[in-house]
């Protein structure tokens, strides 16, 4: 591509490298035109193992490129002294995946991946060379026989593009391509780099391509000892001829190739040991009970641990993501399956009081996301990640789990686990367990007994639990009476199943004032949470599900705040309890204490539109708008069309005396979420802002709602008390006692009753509530 030059940066004191590039590439504008917009992409890769890209630019008619400067070789180099021992060439493909991965989530494809463009340093650091500008090369002579042009951004199927014996069976058929076109390319390196030989390779450059599209190369096994079964099978999934049959991403064949490596290093030390080596293991020993003695003394024992499993010692991990598992049962109907394995997962994760865990509802937002892990873990505020792959067949599950430190994408364990389906939840905690153990936390004797106590589940009611939750995570009531069906389905298998009653009281507490009159949803949702407490006491959720059945329906003040608090003591994570414990101290006027619990929720799940919702109402209960709308708009902007959180921000805006803003958000809410509780809601900030007649056209709609369904009365008496109408406003809120109104908890703090709160009436229904001194 033309001439590289050593050079000095004199303005930041560095060394780079230069590449000159012909002053024909200038004269072309379509080819300076690709040059400019690759170079600026392949400059947009800050990785390890890709070549930095420091600048471009034009000179004397030559475009060129400013690049770090590498001291070493190129794998060609190397492999011209043959193969590699397997721990080399693992390593080395590890580094060249992690690159790759890399590119690929940015959107740029190599489709020139050969020996020639990886680099290796001195300190044996791999560098992939070219990204981007590798498309723009011209034929020239190579190794294999005969190059060609790699494929640019622009071109069309129909052009064959590539190096020979590396191109992937559609390139040679010059057919579009995309990242899994690397992937085969990566793999005939890895076989050049197990056996020193090309994988496919012919006398001329039409032989070498005729041999991609037909011929399969030996396993690499076969010609050298070190490499093992599940090398070669990684090997010759990089060699699929059809791209749906590859590994469908950078990143799980690293992690395959992890997985690989950790088998042969098992491998190697099941094998039986030779005299010499027993003699040596004694020498060995003895040294070894010297420095053991000495890094006790020290207090290293960790440290020790860590570098004798050939890694450094990770930054302490106290918070971790559960990325969402991926599918890899090739069936879509089974996207619930891995959508619940990462549930069930993050649960047991959860119960670990000394690690912070992300709720589900924050993870699932990165289902199928391109993002950096860097950026998700910062995004989450985390140290570490959890990712892997969940594979179903038949009555058997397999889960891949790695651990990776957030901040570096530095890969600090990997295993896979595979039971049979009834087996499940014994292989999720020996997941969690491990997991734990990687990021050395502290684990109490009751944690340690909670996670091992595990029981055989049948299958199908697995899979109908699953199903349901799912569907509860949806919210809305068509998805809510889906997963009241799927529970009742399970239980009719196994009336015993704890876990499907704590997701029927899930289930009929969503629907509550919302759907549903609280006499009609609450007792079912109370029945469904005691009933599951009966089967198994250690069930956060449905101590968090009964506490919130107390706070809201049957208002016993204490016993809501007990089971809450229980249930934060068995999943210090789970972020409902949190929640509701914010909402419950807020209602009950403890403004020193709510905002502790709220802050809680909003770590454990900061993309959750409804727990920032439910922070913002609290806030405004405290009065304390100032606090309020910035969450409310954190609520809106994860969800624009969540109708509650504009009507509450409408309610704070009037609050503020902010009329025009207040209306404007109120008028949004009504547009996006036509439920009654919202409209009513929206009707109440309307009527705050000075909107008597939008007030009472609220009003005039929701009498109309209330002739075929349930409309809170809390909240249309809210509308009345801004209107002047004392008697009705006090009139819908006895009815809302009547009713057992979800809204009735707020009665004694909500600003918004301020109109009626000197009238006596309303200070018997505060007394008949019988809140807390």
């Amino acid at each position: 591509m033309g001439e590289v030059y050593r050079a000095r940066d004199t303005r930041l004191g560095r060394e780079v490298a230069i590449k000159v590039l012909p002053a024909s590439f200038a004269a072309d504008p379509d080819r300076m035109r690709r040059f400019e917009q690759e170079a600026r992409a392949a400059s947009a890769l800050n990785h390890a193992n890709i070549l930095t890209i420091h600048d471009v630019g034009l000179s004397g008619g030559s475009p060129y490129v400013v690049s770090e400067l590498l001291e070493g070789e190129t794998l060609r180099q190397r492999l011209s002294l043959g193969a590699l021992p397997a721990r080399k060439a693992v390593n080395f493909a590890i580094q060249i995946a992690n690159g790759l991965a890399a590119a690929h989530e940015k959107g740029i494809v190599h489709r020139d991946l050969k020996p020639e463009n990886v680099f290796v340093t001195v300190d044996g650091r791999v560098k992939v060379l070219d990204f981007g500008l590798a498309k723009l090369k011209g034929a020239e002579a190579g190794a294999a026989g005969t190059s060609v042009p790699t494929e640019g951004p622009g071109t069309e199927p129909g052009t064959v593009m590539g190096t020979a014996g590396y191109m992937s069976p559609e390139q040679v058929r010059a057919l579009a391509t995309d990242h899994r076109s690397d992937i085969f390319s990566f793999g005939a390196m890895l076989y050049e780099m197990l056996t020193g030989q090309r994988a496919f390779r012919g006398r001329s450059a039409v032989e070498t391509m005729n041999a991609v599209l037909k011929e399969e190369p030996p396993e690499p096994s076969r010609s050298q000892s070190d490499v093992t079964p599940a090398l070669d099978r990684v090997v010759r999934r990089c060699l699929e001829k059809s791209p749906s049959e590859r590994f469908q991403s950078a990143r799980d064949l690293a992690f395959a190739l992890r997985e690989a490596s950790m088998t042969s290093r098992l491998a190697a030390g099941a094998a039986g040991p030779s005299d010499h080596s027993r003699a040596r293991a004694g020498l060995l020993l003895a040294a070894g009970i010297l420095v053991l003695l000495a890094v006790v003394f020290a207090g290293r024992i960790g440290a020790l641990r860590e570098r004798f499993r050939g890694r450094a010692v990770p930054g302490a991990i106290q918070s971790l993501a559960v990325l969402p598992l991926e599918n890899f049962s090739r069936d879509p109907e089974q996207e619930y399956f891995a959508d619940g394995m990462t549930e069930e997962l993050i649960t047991d994760l959860a119960q670990i009081g000394s690690l912070r865990v992300i709720s589900r509802t924050s993870v699932m937002g990165y289902k199928g996301t391109k993002k950096p892990l860097p950026q998700i873990g910062r995004e989450l505020g985390v140290d570490g990640v959890v990712e892997g792959s969940v594979q179903r067949a038949g009555n058997r599950v397999r889960i891949t789990a790695q651990l990776i430190e957030a901040a570096t994408d530095r890969h600090l364990w990997a295993k896979s686990y595979e039971r049979d389906l009834r087996d499940v939840l014994s292989l999720q905690s020996d997941v969690a367990q491990a997991v734990a153990r990687e990021v050395q936390a502290a684990v109490t004797p009751e944690e340690q007994a909670r996670l091992a106590r595990t029981r055989s589940v049948d299958p199908e009611v697995h899979e109908l639990y699953l199903k349901g939750r799912q569907h509860v995570g949806m919210g809305v009531e068509k998805e809510l009476r889906a997963a009241i069906a799927l529970f009742e389905r399970a239980l009719a298998r196994d009336p015993e199943d704890a876990r499907s009653w704590a997701g029927i009281a899930d289930a009929w507490a969503g629907l509550s004032d919302f759907s549903l009159p609280p006499q009609e949803a609450m007792p079912k949702a109370k029945e469904a949470a005691e009933r599951a407490l009966r089967l198994d006491d250690s069930l956060a959720e449905a101590h968090a599900s009964l506490g919130a059945v107390y706070m809201l329906y049957d208002w016993r003040w204490a016993e809501a705040e007990k089971e809450l608090r229980r249930a934060i003591e068995l999943n210090p994570s789970y972020a409902p309890a949190h929640d509701w414990c914010g909402g419950l101290l807020a209602a009950l006027g403890r403004r020193d204490e709510w905002p502790s619990e709220s802050l809680a929720a909003r770590q454990l799940d900061p993309l959750s539109p409804t727990i920032h919702q439910d922070f913002g109402w609290n806030a405004m209960l405290s009065r304390q708008p100032g606090n309020a709308i910035p969450a409310l708009k954190r609520a809106i902007e994860i969800e624009p069309t969540f109708g509650l959180a504009q009507a509450t921000l409408a309610v704070v805006l009037a609050q503020k005396g902010l009329r025009s803003e207040a209306l404007a958000e109120a008028r949004k809410a009504t547009e996006v979420d036509h439920s009654p509780l919202v409209m009513a809601e929206a009707g109440g900030a309307m009527a705050m802002a000075g909107d008597l007649a939008g007030a009472r056209q609220v009003l005039k709609r929701l009498d109309e709602i209330t002739k075929t369904r349930y409309v809170c009365p809390y909240e249309v008496g809210v509308i009345h008390a801004y209107l002047g109408e004392t008697d009705e406003a006090l009139r819908n809120l006895e009815n809302g006692y009547e009713v057992r109104s979800s809204c009735m908890p707020y009665t004694k703090v909500d600003p918004r009753l301020d109109p009626i709160r000197s009238d006596p009436r309303y200070a018997d229904l505060v007394r008949r509530l019988a809140f807390p001194p």
